[in-house]
């Protein structure tokens, strides 16, 4: 069996070298002639899977190490039974802390709590319900946009798209990039939707780039509808805006799902779609999973002021990747390539934390310390 796989998804080689003949491709290398004899594919968001590269060869699956999959030319799949699969989940958890965390850190640089305003969620899928959770544990009022959602279940427990433009301190967007069908999202935040908003809100994208209109935010910034942006994707990456970088509160190379906790799930789960397609054994799946943290052990007293978010910095400080972005912007993929993927709540314990203080940590996934 051929196996291409892109060569910076972690915890690959170990595991599936010995299944036979494989090859590690850097970004931008999956061409027509790499691919032509595979019969399957391990990509992430980078590697385009067009009918381009795909007419002709002999893959039978795609996995890509992602969520979103609109890097796949899935109409072209289907029609030629090319069978690919997503990582659905795998990352929902990293991104839901990247929320919190950046969410945090702006309330530290503005000195207004999260406690007690309205975020409204656009997308409550895999990331948007883990979101949902984490600022319910916040204090803070949850509204949920779901179009797909409540067509299923019925509108009880949700608004529509104006509802959040009015009503909505913070908006964040949890959905997956489509451009037709019942419920398109690109540029579902456009200048029309930034024209609606009352509140002057905080807008949060790490969901994908093209799903917030780049003009449609900067004449938002302008005019004053926007009170904050917190981006971590981008449209037309890794050629991102230097304009609206200079806008943003915080910015990010699109690594919000970039846990290693995240990493591991995502290609935890390309390994057993492989192995369930191929009819294979793939032993060691266990030993996918990332390394302990350097300092897993929060003592609280460390810190003399601001004790939870610091507790939350431990595992993710957006500060430090923003202003490695801000001075090299031109290096968006190199720094998505050699990122130090930071690991999730649930990796660390604490100590010396007030009752309050534990049952909070406790709802965002840190473990108290058992003495």
């Amino acid at each position: 069996m051929k196996i291409v796989a892109d060569n910076t998804i972690p915890f690959l080689q170990t595991i599936i070298d010995p299944l036979g003949d494989i090859t590690y491709l850097p970004a931008g290398q999956f061409t027509r002639e790499a691919i032509r004899d595979a019969d399957a594919l391990i990509v992430r968001s980078i590697d385009r899977c067009t009918r381009e590269i795909l007419e002709g060869s002999r893959v039978k699956l795609i996995t890509t190490a992602t969520i979103g999959f609109d890097h796949i030319d899935t109409a072209y799949c289907d029609e030629v039974g090319i069978v690919w699969k997503n990582a659905p989940g795998s990352n929902a958890e990293s991104v839901a802390e990247y929320v919190v965390a950046s969410l945090m850190l702006q309330a530290l640089q503005t000195g207004k709590p999260i406690q007690n305003q309205t975020i409204g969620i656009v997308g409550v899928g895999h990331v948007g319900s883990r979101v949902q959770r984490h600022c319910e544990a916040l204090g803070m009022r949850v509204i949920l946009c779901d179009p797909p959602r409540a067509e299923k279940e019925g509108d009880a427990g949700f608004v529509s798209l104006a509802d959040i433009a009015r009503e909505a301190d913070i908006i964040t967007f949890h959905t997956p990039l489509e451009k037709g069908g019942a419920h398109p999202s690109w540029h579902l935040a456009d200048r029309a939707f930034i024209e609606s908003l009352q509140r002057k809100p905080t807008l949060i994208n790490s969901s994908r780039g093209a799903v917030c209109d780049t003009s449609a935010l900067l004449w938002g910034k302008k005019q004053g509808k926007i009170g904050a942006l917190i981006l971590d994707c981008w449209e037309n990456e890794p050629h991102i805006s230097l304009d609206l970088l200079q806008q943003t509160a915080i910015a990010t190379p699109h690594i919000a799902g970039f846990s290693a906790d995240g990493k591991a799930n995502a290609t935890r789960m390309c390994l057993e779609e492989i192995a369930r397609f191929f009819r294979l054994e793939i032993p060691f799946l266990d030993k996918v999973k990332p390394e302990a943290p350097v300092q897993p052990v929060i003592d609280l007293d460390t810190f003399t002021e601001n004790r939870i978010e610091n507790v939350l910095f431990t595992s993710f400080n957006p500060l430090v990747v923003d202003a490695r972005l801000r001075e090299m912007p031109d290096k968006f993929e190199w720094f998505r390539n050699h990122y130090d993927h930071p690991r999730e709540f649930h990796a660390y314990s604490f100590l010396h934390a007030n009752k309050e203080e534990a049952a909070l940590l406790e709802s965002l996934g840190f473990r108290r310390v058992v003495v």
